[in-house]
Parts: structure tokens; sequence; C-alpha cells
């Protein structure tokens, strides 16, 4: 057992009764199907309810490609060209071998996964026994055929079509019923599932493709292997997050494109209406992900889309509620966007698609966007996202109706998920755009995407962060990062006597929630916006601390200023953490701090930092012991960046003020450094 009996306690305190019971019904179904497992070089059986004629739901219809936009078309040929050529990237690692590759190799530790044990008995959470499974798993959702599959059905060049067919009956034979690491994970299956819809509807017209899925006996067994295997495993109870979205998308798409077996009308009866309560389960009523992790508010709305086609597609459409929610989940994705179209970075992000039919660097919220625009309609205020690929072949595979009733301007209140964004009006000089957090730590009891990041907050001036939450960077393998990416330092806000605001229990788990509290958001006289939100979340610590934050945005002084108060029954020791983008540099001086970075015309920029003289400050970059003084551009990846920290002490109550003070026009600035500064800038790496 490589996980420890700590940690499966841990996990069982987080169950409520029930789960208990249907997670020991799983061990024992587990139990049963282990005598099913197909060993690698075994013969497949036969696939049982195999029905006839059959045939592919949702055809694209032959004038379609005449109205994909010639510059989305040429970007994913581009792309596929480079995949050809071994040019691939998956989380930040290359993957030169993408053409024939290894399905079991991690590409991080070149490490191998199982690929013949009995998937019921590998721990994927073990680093020594699969590498970092992430990396592993990333290349067998098969976004990258899908990508080869389009550049085929816009081209016509058989080399795209040819490669995608060895890779799904290469991996179909290395994978077979219940052997290795990729039986291991149900979202893994849900994903692959949907990509393989869309292989199959984009190959329609190539001369090899009924040889591929409808005649080959591997792909229907494979087809019902992952169909079965969703339908009795499934995530619920407090796994039941953005993992259940995708297995019932999966199983969805899979069900309506593939009816090809005596189980797929009840199977996608049961996604269906499994799909509909997990979207509601999932979302607040304003739109917001339940997880408030962003990245995954976009995710889960980008599979909602996808559903919502293959649904309507095959005459069984979702409910209109459903429609109303998806369109409430754009319009929310929409809004949070900088005035460069850049989302907030709250919580956990692994950039994970629902399909990828476009080239894989446009920028997926822009992708969603066009996707949403296509299917439920825009607003008049949303960012401008062109047509491409994907949302092309979205509309044109199921035509679906505008939801109406959408908001009239850009909502930047959700109070029930506690998300803030504070932002000057557009016209009036560079947008200076703030995110305010006081919302709930997480979904569900263990918040598995959810930080440590209570009354934390990001602040943009013209697009370019200022102050950032430094991102994600790993989920497994690097257990000191991955605590220290979600930890409460790694966050602008304030740690109290060096710990957490929530004991963290286990890299997907916390051991209770941060209980943050908006208590208003207001706009003077002046026109100053103003957020103010509490927690009581280190009480733990001393049953009158509290912690209460007061945030005003001055879009006249082009000033943020942030008012932190505390109160306790005894002397605790606290440390204030800001966190400065990748592209600002630093100079700290005493209890201020010039901060400078380039604008969009490459001259440079100056704001100031004025910082509570009652604390006493450093600034720290790249530091590994522990870590402090990072950025998570992406999954995977992390450089240097600053962080000024603040340390005192208190008893009784204290107000602490910070002043940023940025340019009120995209001028040129400078900022000379003094004797008593000390610098803190670019890394030449």
């Amino acid at each position: 057992m490589s996980r420890s009996l700590g940690w499966y306690a841990r996990r069982l305190s987080r169950m409520a009764p029930g789960e208990v019971v249907w997670r020991v019904g799983d061990r024992l179904r587990q139990a049963r199907w282990a005598e099913r497992q197909v060993h690698p070089g075994e013969a497949f059986p036969p696939v049982p309810g195999l029905l006839t004629p059959r045939v592919l739901v949702g055809t694209l219809p032959t004038h379609v490609r005449a109205r994909v936009p010639s510059d989305a078309a040429r970007r994913l040929v581009a792309a596929a060209d480079r995949l050809l050529a071994g040019d691939w990237d998956l989380l930040g690692t290359p993957r030169s071998d993408v053409v024939d590759p290894d399905w079991f190799l991690d590409p991080v530790t070149r490490r191998r996964a199982p690929d013949a044990a009995l998937a019921f008995r590998i721990d994927h959470r073990d680093e020594t026994v699969t590498g970092n499974v992430k990396s592993v798993w990333e290349l067998s959702r098969h976004h990258h055929l899908t990508v080869l599959a389009a550049a085929w059905w816009l081209t016509g060049d058989a080399r795209y079509a040819e490669i995608v067919a060895a890779q799904l009956r290469s991996w179909w034979a290395s994978n077979p019923f219940l052997s290795g690491i990729h039986w291991t994970s149900g979202i893994e299956l849900g994903v692959r599932l949907t990509s393989w819809v869309w292989v199959r509807r984009l190959l329609d017209d190539w001369p090899g493709v009924t040889d591929l899925f409808e005649d080959n006996p591997q792909a229907l067994a494979q087809l019902h292997w992952h169909q079965e295997h969703l339908a009795a495993f499934r995530s619920r109870g407090s796994s039941a997050n953005n993992h259940a979205i995708a297995e019932a998308v999966g199983r969805l798409a899979a069900a309506c494109a593939f009816p090809w077996f005596a189980e797929s009308e009840r199977w996608r009866r049961e996604a269906s209406r499994e799909l509909e309560r997990g979207l509601a389960a999932n979302t607040f009523p304003s739109g917001v992900n339940r997880e408030l992790a962003t990245d995954y508010h976009r995710f889960v709305t980008e599979l909602g889309l996808v559903a919502l086609v293959e649904a309507e597609a095959a005459g069984h459409p979702l409910g209109e509620g459903t429609r109303t929610l998806l369109a409430r989940s754009l319009d929310a994705a929409a809004a949070m966007l900088d005035g460069r179209g850049h989302p907030p970075r709250q919580g956990d992000g692994d950039e994970g698609r629902a399909l990828v039919l476009d080239d894989p660097h446009a920028d997926p919220w822009l992708v969603l966007l066009g996707c949403g625009a296509a299917t439920l309609g825009a607003c008049d205020w949303w960012p401008s996202a062109s047509p491409g690929v994907m949302s092309t072949l979205l509309a044109e595979v199921a035509p679906t109706e505008a939801v109406v009733n959408r908001p009239a301007v850009a909502p930047q209140a959700f109070a029930d998920a506690g998300l803030h964004i504070l932002r000057t009006p557009k016209g009036e000089g560079p947008e200076i755009w703030c995110r305010c957090d006081g919302g709930p730590h997480g979904f569900l009891s263990i918040a598995a995407h959810g930080h440590a990041d209570a009354l934390s907050v990001e602040v943009r001036h013209d697009g370019v962060e200022l102050l950032v939450d430094p991102g994600t960077y790993c989920y497994h393998g690097q257990p000191e990062w991955r605590s220290y990416f979600r930890s409460t330092r790694a966050h602008n806000t304030v740690e109290v006597d060096g710990e957490n605001q929530v004991h963290e229990a286990g890299p997907f788990m916390w051991a209770g929630h941060a209980n943050a509290v908006v208590d208003g958001r207001d706009v003077d006289a002046g026109g100053r916006q103003i957020w103010t939100a509490h927690h009581t979340s280190y009480s733990r610590l001393d049953a009158a601390l509290r912690h209460a934050r007061e945030v005003v945005l001055d879009g006249t002084g082009a000033r943020i200023t942030v008012t932190d108060t505390f109160t306790g029954s005894r002397v605790h020791r606290l440390r204030m953490f800001w966190h400065l983008g990748p592209e600002v540099t630093a100079e700290l001086r005493g209890a201020g701090a010039d901060l400078t970075w380039a604008g969009r015309d490459g001259r440079v920029l100056l704001a100031h930092l004025e910082l509570p003289v009652a604390l006493e400050w450093t600034a720290h970059r790249g530091e590994t012991q522990p870590p402090l003084g990072w950025y998570s551009p992406r999954f995977g990846a992390r450089v240097p960046a600053t962080t000024i920290v603040g340390v005192g002490e208190w008893s009784g109550t204290i107000d602490l003020r910070t002043d940023l003070r940025m340019p009120s026009s995209a001028t040129a600035a400078s900022a000379a450094p003094t004797d008593r500064s000390v610098a803190v800038g670019h890394d030449s790496q």
C-alpha cells in the first residue's frame, strides 16, 4: 500500500455515510470484475449486444468546409504538420515520439507506467509506480488525433488519416480491458470517448473509416468497455466535480453518436440525466463553477457545449434549464476576462480540454466564447472571439437556438461565488482590473481544486499582471511544489502563525474549508469601488482571531488601496504576501517598492507599492528551500517572480494599509534605484 493509513483515514473522514457505502460497493464490484481483465496479447472477447446496421449519428454536411474561416483552417493544418514532424508538447513537456508514441511513458521522469497490471491494483498517485501520471494520461486523451483528423477533413491529405488509424489501432491493442494505467481514472475514459466520436465524424469520408470503427472488433470492444466501465464506476459524493461532468459527457457523446449496442439507449438516458444533474450541482446560479478554479470553469463549460450538440444531433436535446445554465456560464466567463482577454487565475488549472479541433496554441478562452456564440449566442458586451474550426463544426452538427434574456452589461459581482471584479470603465485610460476572492474554499467536502487563498486579490494594469495568483504548476510527483502553489503563502493574502488558512490533508484534499464572507460591494459618491470581506479560518488558533479586508479601487486616481484588519486575544505572528507578475521588476525601499514593466508600446511604466510600516519587508525570488517567489505561466512550467513579504506580530487589533498607485495613462516613467533600494528584476532564464 503506497499511500499511508493516515491518508485513507483523512479521506474517509471527508465522506458522508452514503458515499462510504457505495465506495464499498465499488470495491466489491472491482473484485468481481477482476476476472474479466483482458491481458495484452490476448484475443478480445466478442462484444455482447452488438447491433446492426451501425451508422454514425451527427455527420458533417459537405458544405461546411467552405464555412471554416481560412485562417483558422490554416493554423489547424500547420499544427498537424508540426505534429507529423515530431514537434509537439504536452503540459510543458516535449513529446517528440508523438507520431509513434509509447502510451505508457512519462516524459518527465522517463518512467514507464504499468501496462499489464490490473487497473484496480495500480496506485496512480504513487510516482514510483506510474511516473508523473498526469503526463502519462494526457496523450491518451487523444486530442492530438482530433487535430490530425480535422486536418484530413480540411485537406483530404491521407497522411493525417493514416497516422490516426495507426495510433488508434496501437492504443486499442495496447490497452485491453482493465489492463494498465489508462483504466484507472474515469475522467480519462470520458474525454477519450469524446475524442473518438469526433475522430470518427471527421474521417467519415475517408475510405478506411468503417474498417477502423464499425467493422473493427477491437474498436467495438473498446467503445463498449469504455461505456460499460463509466456506467459502473462513476465519480460521486465528494468526487462529483469536473470528473463527473467529463465522464457523463463522454458517455453521452458515445451513446448518441454510436448507438451500436443493446445498452446504448439506456446509457444515453442515464448519461443525460447525470450530466444535467451534475452541471446544476457544479454551478452557482450566477453561472460560476463551484470549484472556484477558473480553468475548470472553462473546462466544464466547454464539456457542456459539446454534450449539448451531441444530444441535439441525436434528437434528444438537453433541457431548457441546462441551456440557460450553460449560457450563464458563458456570460460569467466573458465577464471575468480582463481587457486583453485574459482570465483570472483562481484555484487549480491544468489546461483540460473537452475537445480540440483548433490549433492547440489558440487561446482556449476565445475558443470557448466562439463555440458559445455559435451554439447559444453571445451578448453584445462579450470580447471579440473570431469563429474557428470547432465553433463552425459544433454549429453545423446540430444548429441550436440562442438563449435570450441575457445580461445587458457585463456582470462584475458573482455574489454566490464570492467573486467580484473591480475594474475601470472602458475608454478611460489603461484598464485597472482587480479580482477579489471572498467565496467558499472550493466544492464538496474535499475542495480538491481549491487553494488556501481567502481574501486574496489579483491586480492588472492594461492586461499586465502586477499582483498575481502564482498558479498551479503541478499535481503529482512533486509534493512540496504542489503544497506551495496551493498554500496561503502563495497568494496575495495573509498567513498567521506560519499556518495555512486550512490544513492540507492531501494533494487534492483539505481538512476543512476557509469560511470567507463578503460583507459588501459598493460605489461611493466619488465613484470609488469598495469591496469588503472577512474570514475566521484561523479561529482554531484563537477563538477571537479574525481577518477583515477592504479593497478600494479609485479609478480616477489609478489607485488600489487594501486595508487589512486583524483582531485576536493574544500575540500572533503574521506574514503578508504580495506576489508580483513575471513582467514586473521591483525595487524595495524599506516599506515601499517601485514596480516597473514594459507597456504595450515598449516604454517603461512605473507603479509604487506603499507597504504597512508596522511590518518588516523583504523581497524573494526563485527560492526553493522552502519555495517562494515563483509563477507558473502554464501547467508543468514555473519561472522565478518577485514576492514581497511583510512580517510582524500583533495582539488585540491592528490595521495594515497597502497602497498601489499606478500610471493613469500609458506614459513612460523611470525609477532610478537609490542606495537604500533592493532591486529584484528579471532572470536570464
